[in-house]
């Protein structure tokens, strides 16, 4: 077996999520919206029980549409919380309705979220060297930032640790390890 990320080990779902996605840098609008969405419904919970969740917030979420969910109303949003699958917390899911809202208005702005997260780090994704799964932070400067700056425009439960977990889901952040396999493939 490969070397993995330590936190990865524990449950089939974190290790495909681990394998297959976390870290790789990734532009498509839908994704990053998914994991703004993903990454909210997290807080204070395990990443787990949300990649549990997963699928049922895809349906529910319109694939995760920006321009569907931006369009969403109140009755919207009490349907939502009537869904099994979802972590059924009204603020976290009017933050999601409100986040797809200040997402289009940002790709607007910037000419893409991708785009807006580049113009962050320069325009090349942050690759760490880390040795030790606990020498990797909950949080940086970066993300203390972008936190800052979502927050100015309008967008909800983007804290400094969601954004470095965000940063680090879409690929701005490369965190993996360097014992890990993943880590020599996303160099």
């Amino acid at each position: 077996m490969s070397e993995r990320c330590r936190w990865a080990v524990s449950h089939p779902l974190l290790l495909a999520y681990h394998d297959e996605e976390w870290g790789v840098p990734t532009h498509e609008r839908t994704r990053l919206y998914e994991f703004l969405v993903l990454e909210g419904a997290q807080a204070g919970l395990s990443w787990l029980t949300v990649l549990k969740r997963r699928d049922a917030y895809r349906e529910a979420f319109s694939g995760f549409d920006p321009d569907r969910v931006a369009e969403w109303t109140e009755a919207d949003v009490v349907r939502l919380l009537q869904c099994a699958g979802l972590i059924r917390n009204r603020s976290k899911i009017t933050s999601a309705v409100a986040n797809a809202r200040a997402f289009r208005m940002v790709e607007q702005e910037f000419g893409g979220f991708d785009a807006y997260l580049d113009r962050m780090v320069g325009g090349a994704p942050i690759i760490h060297h880390y040795r030790e799964d606990d020498q990797v932070p909950p949080f940086d400067a970066l993300s203390q930032a972008l936190s800052r700056d979502l927050g100015r425009r309008g967008f909800r439960f983007v804290g400094p640790t969601i954004c470095y977990s965000y940063l680090q889901a879409v690929g701005v952040v490369m965190d993996h390890v360097t014992s890990c396999f993943r880590y020599q493939e996303l160099l």
